[in-house]
């Protein structure tokens, strides 16, 4: 056993032995043998070396000792012990079963031993009940509750830790995301505005007044745009996600000037309004959606279909805004590209938004429309409210503790009751003790006896009592939890007086004033 351990335990059982060595100088026990004080030392000396490893064991020793001592359980000397190793039993052992098992065992035994051996059974036995769930069961109850609020204190920091890390990885996968969202706002953007510098290319390239020698400079240039846009789009394209948020920058245009624009760089798109309510809030969340939208289908229309007629119509309906991009067939040739995701983004962006888009071949062209809500909502992921089973665990905990507090204390205050009415209805005045006769007949001294006779009578304490005499025992004062005087009266078989003696109380001198009769 290492040095700091083996001197906790032993100030544990220094502390648990005082009340054992103080009780009967005290007058609070009827004195005991010195081998029997030395016995319950003991015990409690190997109760207190189990109680780290074997502590159901540990609890065990010290209820046997008490239930030797006293067969209601309750002893001022090993009372404190049996509640102390009932908390350590609560906070050491994780099983509940064999603690109840033993609870119950000491329950019987002692109903058994007050049967047998009992004074008075019946507040005996409540004395018995009330020590067993107040001094042990509730002791217990709250030696769980600190090992339960141990346990989940260790699991709470583990949680935070775990927590801790999780925000971490949260933050830097933001991080990421936002980069790559920078990235692929970058690309629509610079896509876009490549595809309209190669449209005013082409339309250059066409024109009739233009020398060959800039006719092929503008080939080269529509060239050159076509192939900065694929390139653009492979190195940026690729870290667009799935799931990616809408982007919060605005697009510093509405749609229709982005139409407008896109016209006079060379692509036939046509702006088609329908009415006069289709304008979406400036600044909001679908203005930016929709611009998006129409960005992205006006850069493919250039890319994959030059030439073909372009139509943007915007109507408003049932709450919010439907844009749809349609195109026809491509009268020119187009560059030769990769497919990209922009459409798969946009139905990410649009969906988030609580829209719908849809996208597809319409004729001999191609057509993207989209819906968004006037005031659209972006999804976020739902956090799932997590269970409290550490929560309900200290309430079902509390509840026990709560319950046994209840009755321990019913208990224990029904058995302090029964003591003070018995103790307090035994009293037989000095005055009327002085005033007795030897020789007087018992109905003669009926009148001034009190109600009830000692039951703890100090027997032990008593001188030899006379032969073929009934002796009664009566305190002498009504004081409680201490050690007071107490008067014997002794009775032959005719019902006289034959003796009374004075027995003194614990701590004063043992000589005993004794009348006989002659």
């Amino acid at each position: 056993m290492e040095g700091p351990r083996f001197w906790s335990v032993c100030l544990l059982w220094v502390a648990l032995a005082l009340p054992a060595l103080t009780a009967d100088g005290l007058g609070l026990n009827e004195p005991r043998p010195v081998w029997q004080q030395a016995a319950g030392l003991g015990v409690l000396a190997a109760a207190v070396a189990l109680a780290r490893r074997r502590p159901l064991v540990a609890f065990g020793l010290t209820a046997v000792l008490s239930l030797l001592a006293a067969p209601a359980l309750f002893t001022v000397s090993y009372g404190p012990a049996l509640g102390v190793l009932a908390l350590l039993l609560g906070l050491r052992a994780a099983q509940v079963r064999p603690a109840a098992l033993v609870f119950v065992a000491v329950g019987c035994a002692g109903t058994v031993k007050i049967a047998f051996v009992g004074v008075d059974p019946a507040p005996e036995w409540v004395v018995l009940t009330g020590t067993l769930l107040f001094g042990c069961v509730f002791p217990w109850l709250g030696g769980r509750y600190w090992r339960q609020s141990r346990e989940l204190a260790a699991a709470g920091w583990t949680r935070a830790a775990r927590l801790e890390d999780e925000r971490r990885g949260a933050e830097e996968r933001a991080r990421l995301r936002e980069r790559a969202r920078i990235a692929q706002d970058m690309h629509d953007s610079l896509g876009h505005e490549l595809s309209l510098i190669a449209l005013r290319a082409g339309a250059l390239q066409v024109a009739a007044d233009l020398p060959d020698g800039h006719r092929a400079a503008a080939a080269d240039l529509r060239a050159a745009a076509a192939d900065a846009t694929d390139r653009l789009h492979r190195i940026i394209g690729v870290l667009r996600e799935d799931d990616e948020p809408v982007p919060l920058t605005p697009a510093g245009e509405s749609v229709e000037e982005l139409v407008a624009r896109a016209a006079e760089s060379g692509l036939p798109v046509r702006w088609e309004p329908a009415g006069s309510g289709t304008a979406v809030q400036p600044g909001g969340v679908a203005e930016r959606i929709l611009h998006r939208v129409v960005r992205e289908a006006l850069t493919n229309a250039a890319r994959h279909a030059p030439g073909a007629p372009v139509t943007v119509a915007a109507a408003e309906e049932a709450g919010g805004t439907t844009v749809t991009v349609t195109n026809g067939r491509a009268t020119q040739k187009s560059s030769p590209s990769v497919g990209g995701s922009g459409l798969l983004g946009l139905r990410v962006a649009v969906t988030a938004a609580d829209g719908d888009f849809t996208a597809g071949p319409h004729g001999d062209g191609f057509r993207v429309r989209a819906y968004i809500p006037q005031q659209p909502t972006p999804r976020s992921p739902r956090t799932a409210v997590p269970s409290a089973p550490f929560t309900r665990a200290r309430r079902r905990v509390v509840v026990a503790i709560a319950a046994a507090a209840c009755a321990g204390v019913v208990l224990v205050g029904g058995a302090f009751g029964w003591y003070a009415y018995t103790e307090t209805h035994s009293v037989l005045q000095p005055a009327a003790y002085a005033k007795m006769r030897l020789g007087s007949p018992a109905d003669e001294i009926a009148p001034v006896l009190p109600d009830r006779t000692v039951r703890d009578a100090p027997v032990e304490r008593a001188p030899a009592q006379p032969e073929d005499t009934d002796c009664r025992y009566y305190r002498a004062s009504g004081e409680l939890l201490v050690s007071v005087d107490h008067f014997r009266l002794c009775f032959d078989a005719e019902g006289r007086l034959v003796a009374k003696d004075v027995i003194p109380r614990v701590g004063l001198s043992n000589d005993t004033h004794k009348e006989v009769a002659r």
